[in-house]
């Protein structure tokens, strides 16, 4: 029974490492870096507030060497935290982007 038992346990900690190592792949970070400025922010009329939703503003999207402006959305809201949403920041001569996220 005892040997029975450690089998089990052997076999739920390689499939836990398995797991956990499938889930921080998944996870990893995109950085973008953009060698100007992005263009000044588009206005967007906000839509009404809609409950259990914050509204994630417009933003230029660097893709295929220029920016590209990606419309507003709806973010589904997570109680207990508040949204910060994504911009780009002046990195020495380029510009990266700090994807949105929740805080």
């Amino acid at each position: 029974m005892n040997k029975t038992f450690r089998l089990l346990l052997a076999n739920a900690v390689l499939i836990a490492a398995g797991a956990s190592a499938v889930a921080s792949a998944s996870a990893a970070e995109v950085v973008v870096i953009a060698p100007s400025a992005p263009p000044p922010v588009r206005y967007e009329a906000v839509p009404a507030p809609r409950v259990g939703y914050v509204w994630d503003h417009g933003h230029w999207r660097w893709e295929h060497g220029r920016y590209v402006w990606v419309a507003g959305h709806w973010q589904a809201e997570r109680v207990g935290y508040h949204w910060v949403p994504g911009h780009w920041i002046a990195h020495g001569p380029h510009y990266r982007w700090v994807q949105g996220h929740w805080a």
